[in-house]
C-alpha cells in the first residue's frame, strides 16, 4: 500500500455542501511530485471549489487534504501559502500602476517577521531572482514598464511570475490561457512545461487543446466527483467524458 507521503498532494473523501448542495462530492485524487495535473468538466462541477477547498479559501465539510505529508484542511490561507501552495485565481491581481520589476520584488517572500520585512532591502540577490523570473515568464524586456501596459496575455504571465518568485511546491491555476491569444497560449504552455522541474502544477481548464499541450494527467470532474482520470487520450476516450462534456 502506498503511504500518502510518496504524494505531493493527497486529496481524499473531499466534501463540501452550500445549503445542501454538493458542491464537492467525496472527492480524491493524488498528485505526484513534477506533475501538471488538469482538472476539466462542464460549468459547476466543483472545478474551482475544489482549488478553494485545496488554498484554505472555503472549508471541507468532510475529508482530507494532506500536502507533503501535512493537513492542510486544519490550516488557515496564510498558513497554507508558506506551507507551498500558490494560487492564482482567474482575474489578474497585479498592481496595475507599479512596474513590471516591483510587482515582482513585492512578491519576493520577505522573512516572516515583521524585522524581517523592515530589513529586507534591494539587494543583488532580489535583483537576480527577479530577472530570472522575469526571463521565464517572457517580461525579461518589460521590467520597467507598468503592468496596466501589458497585454492580457502579458498581465498573466507576470501573476505567475509573482508566484513563481515565492517557489511555491505546487502551483494552482485557474483557466490560465482564457482570453489569450493563439501565441500567447502556445507561450503559456512552454512556460508550465518550464516550471514544473521541481514543483507540480494543477491547472483548471476548459480549452481541451490546451490541455492536451500541457497534461502529465487529466481529471474530469461532474457534479463534484470524478467520473475519468488518467491521460488525455484515456479521457477523451471514456464514454462518460463524451456523454457529460465533450458531446456539448
Amino acid at each position: 500500500m502506498t503511504t500518502p507521503k510518496e504524494f505531493l498532494l493527497a486529496v481524499e473523501g473531499l466534501t463540501v455542501s452550500f445549503d445542501g448542495f454538493k458542491a464537492v462530492d467525496d472527492l480524491s485524487f493524488y498528485v505526484d511530485p513534477d506533475e501538471i495535473r488538469v482538472i476539466i468538466g462542464p460549468n459547476g462541477a466543483g472545478k474551482t471549489t475544489a482549488l478553494d477547498l485545496i488554498c484554505g479559501r472555503t472549508k471541507a465539510s468532510s475529508g482530507s487534504i494532506r500536502f507533503r505529508g501535512q493537513e492542510l484542511t486544519k490550516m488557515k490561507e496564510h498558513q497554507i501559502v508558506h506551507a507551498g501552495v500558490g494560487r492564482k485565481f482567474q482575474n489578474p491581481s497585479i498592481y496595475d500602476d507599479l512596474t513590471v520589476f516591483e510587482n515582482l520584488e513585492i512578491s519576493f517572500p520577505r522573512g516572516r517577521t515583521v524585522f524581517g520585512a523592515l530589513a529586507f532591502k534591494r539587494d543583488a540577490e532580489v535583483r537576480d531572482r527577479v530577472e530570472e523570473i522575469a526571463e521565464m515568464i517572457f517580461l525579461a524586456d518589460h521590467l520597467d514598464d507598468r503592468a496596466e501596459f501589458l497585454s492580457h496575455g502579458q498581465k498573466q504571465w507576470l501573476e505567475i511570475g509573482m508566484l513563481l518568485i515565492q517557489d511555491p511546491e505546487l502551483l494552482m491555476l485557474d483557466e490560465p490561457v482564457a482570453g489569450m491569444s493563439v501565441s500567447e497560449r502556445v507561450k503559456t504552455a512552454e512556460l508550465l512545461n518550464r516550471i514544473i522541474k521541481g514543483r507540480s502544477v494543477i491547472v483548471i481548464e476548459h480549452d481541451m487543446k490546451f490541455a492536451e499541450d500541457i497534461a502529465t494527467r487529466v481529471t474530469v470532474l461532474h457534479q463534484g466527483k470524478v467520473i475519468s482520470e488518467g491521460d488525455m487520450a484515456h479521457v477523451k476516450a471514456d464514454p462518460k467524458v463524451v456523454e457529460v462534456y465533450l458531446g456539448h
